[in-house]
């Protein structure tokens, strides 16, 4: 029997500690368009650090495949487990700055062995941040006094961070190799989600109202159909394997190849040149957490029924708590964020469109994550079949990423200077060190807008 909700009520949910534990298909139901959703393109872009995890850090492919997997389940444990209310993915931008200490080649980490205890540190300087603003509230005490203006400064920086990635960063990788296929799914997806006509018409057309409900499914589909029959060679070309049909992640394996358990714990200097990255990425956390409170802001008023409380504290414990996991389990600093902003903001324009859309947003984000078991990973068909379309699900994701925060920013400054330094800000973020760009963005609120005298409240806990 499904645990109903009183309207205007927090989803039900058994409390433990600051935390709340939703059990699925008990507190939850499911919904049909995310679940479909979550097995193609949640499942294809996991599978993005495949190709890293076998040629830098010495895993065979069905260890790879394992390591995605208990990834993917730490990953579903912030809204099952701790009840949060977003859908947690990677902190992406932070990515490229950490391959790049560990890669180096010239750098000290030469070894497969070395690249994991690396990882492990990181994870664990990481973690050490965020519980200690956590536990502290310090880190609720940063976003509530942060001003309009440099709050819509790091989410523009992160639209343009993300939109750069895409079309120039990574364009030789994944855009010119598969260009029509990549331009469908992105263009189809666009107009679905966001198109101005397309919500009006979807109104009055019941099939217009299902085929957008399925989010970014349909673009990613049309990509996967079209992408055999353009492109000389084809821009993408299937190797499907059937047997075995199970693919059993080697577990044991995994174990004694990554774990600090079994390989020896990170040394000291390993440790210290984790720091400077943990900060880093901790600024760019920030930036997803005052995003993702923002959009959730934006579909609250649509949905009295149903009351979601915003913690910033109760989202720094789950991230620490879920980075020092995998730090043991299965390191990869910093693939255990708060927010995969594409998706966020996919869930929460159906959620808004009513309880008969949606009953419940834990029940939109829980059928994304597939209540917590990757199973598509376990099905070898499956698995090979995603491997070609790993990059385009990965761009899908950045461009649909880009445009949310875009049009979340530009709606939060309210004065000219305000937009002046929201640009300002954005371009510094996106174009200099994560550091420096926020030193930017603050000396420029400080001279042209000002601090506010008393904090914003509105992402205090509810």
């Amino acid at each position: 029997m499904l645990a109903t909700r009183p309207d205007g009520h927090e989803h039900p949910g058994l409390r433990w500690g600051p935390f709340t534990l939703r059990v699925p298909f008990y507190h939850v139901r499911i919904e049909w368009p995310e679940f479909w959703q979550g097995i193609l393109v949640a499942g294809a872009t996991g599978l993005g650090l495949v190709p890293i995890l076998m040629r830098d850090m010495g895993l065979s492919f069905e260890a790879a495949v394992g390591f995605i997997v208990l990834q993917s389940m730490l990953i579903s444990s912030a809204p099952i487990l701790f009840g949060e209310p977003m859908a947690p993915g990677w902190i992406t931008p932070a990515l490229p700055l950490v391959l790049l200490h560990l890669l180096d080649p010239a750098g000290p980490y030469q070894e497969p062995s070395e690249r994991v205890r690396a990882m492990t540190a990181f994870s664990l300087d990481f973690a050490a941040l965020v519980l200690f603003l956590g536990v502290t509230g310090l880190g609720r005490i940063f976003i509530a006094w942060l001003p309009a203006a440099l709050k819509g400064g790091i989410i523009l920086g992160a639209a343009i961070a993300a939109l750069k990635r895409v079309f120039l960063d990574d364009y030789a990788r994944f855009l010119a190799v598969q260009p029509v296929a990549t331009t469908l799914a992105v263009a189809v997806c666009l107009v679905l989600t966001f198109s101005a006509p397309i919500q009006k018409y979807k109104l009055q057309i019941p099939w217009l109202r299902k085929l957008a409900a399925l989010g970014l499914l349909p673009g990613f589909l049309l990509a996967a159909l079209i992408g055999p029959f353009v492109g000389n060679p084809p821009e993408i070309v299937y190797q499907i394997e059937w047997n075995p049909p199970l693919l059993i992640p080697p577990f044991g394996e995994l174990f004694r190849q990554v774990s600090p358990l079994s390989i020896g714990w990170p040394s000291l200097d390993m440790f210290l040149a984790g720091i400077p990255l943990a900060l880093m990425a901790y600024t760019i956390l920030f930036g997803d957490l005052v995003t993702g409170i923002e959009v959730l802001k934006a579909a609250m008023p649509a949905r009295p029924d149903e009351k979601v409380v915003i913690d910033i504290n109760r989202a720094h414990l789950s991230i620490g708590i879920r980075n020092a996991l995998m730090s043991v389990l299965a390191p990869f600093f910093p693939s255990q964020g708060c927010l995969w902003t594409g998706v966020h903001v996919i869930i929460c324009q159906r959620w808004g469109e009513g309880r008969k859309e949606m009953d419940s947003l834990y029940g939109g984000i829980f059928s994304y994550y597939m209540f917590g078991i990757p199973f598509l990973y376990f099905i070898r068909p499956l698995v090979t079949g995603l491997k070609p379309l790993m990059g385009i699900a990965l761009s899908l994701t950045l461009v649909l990423t880009g445009y949310a925060c875009a049009y979340v920013a530009m709606s939060i400054p309210k004065t000219p200077n305000e937009r002046g330094v929201v640009l300002l800000s954005a371009v510094a973020l996106a174009v200099f060190s994560p550091w420096v760009g926020m030193l930017i963005g603050v000396l420029a609120t400080l001279a042209l807008v000002g601090f506010p005298k008393r904090p914003d409240r509105e992402g205090d806990p509810a």
